[in-house]
């Protein structure tokens, strides 16, 4: 496996879509056998409501052992706690980099960026998140799990405020792994919020997208669209 130091991620970007310079960054991290080009969709989504936000979605950089079209961020023969930490722990220096690198890029800090993420990536926004050594505007974790719940008291470094979304229904991480990861956090001194919905399985639904969308608006400090 090719050496993190010499690798350097890259993937689809989306935005801003006023055309003008960049007043935020999110930057997406997609799941296991996936790419960037798969959470990149949401921007269009959410683009409209923020036209001054560009999106980034790198792929995780190792070719994924269950998907031979896909990426991951580490291997995940089976989730073993001590095994789900290490391979965290492996990629999370190559997730600050591109952190770090797209900012410096926009002339962005962190009170301007959001890390969001899927299964998988949603692992590794919250690791690095939570590590980084200035808080983030802010986290949006969809589908996914806190790795390392056990050591986050001697390793936080920031605690930006935090969104859990997970479907009741998921089939590969079940949504207890998100209610466990809310408690870990407020017992960090971490403000969560949690959305669970309703007979979704492993993904995104409309219901969890509009909590994101209001979450971001709301960290960024955007106006946020009254009802009709």
């Amino acid at each position: 496996m090719t050496k993190p130091a010499t690798i350097r991620l890259e993937g689809a970007s989306y935005g801003p879509q006023s055309n003008g310079k960049p007043g935020h960054l999110v930057i997406l991290l997609h799941g296991y056998g996936a790419d960037g080009n798969d959470l990149i969709g949401l921007a269009p989504v959410l683009a409209p409501l923020m036209p001054d936000v560009v999106f980034h979605a790198p792929n995780a950089p190792y070719p994924c052992e269950g998907n031979p079209f896909g990426y991951q961020w580490f291997g995940i023969s089976r989730l073993e706690p001590a095994l789900t930490l290490a391979g965290v722990r492996g990629a999370a220096p190559l997730v600050d980099a591109f952190l770090d690198a797209t900012m410096a890029q926009y002339g962005l800090d962190e009170s301007k960026t959001v890390l969001i993420g899927f299964s998988q990536g949603t692992m590794m926004a919250l690791h690095v998140g939570l590590r980084h050594a200035k808080p983030l505007a802010g986290i949006v974790g969809f589908s996914g799990m806190l790795a390392g719940a056990e050591v986050l008291k001697d390793e936080i470094r920031s605690r930006p405020p935090i969104l859990l979304a997970h479907g009741d229904s998921d089939e590969m991480l079940p949504h207890v792994l998100t209610e466990r990861a809310a408690e870990t956090l407020g017992q960090n001194d971490v403000t969560v919020g949690v959305h669970i919905a309703e007979g979704v399985g492993h993904g995104i639904d409309q219901t969890a997208l509009s909590h994101a969308a209001r979450f971001l608006l709301e960290v960024f400090k955007l106006p946020v669209p009254k009802n009709d």
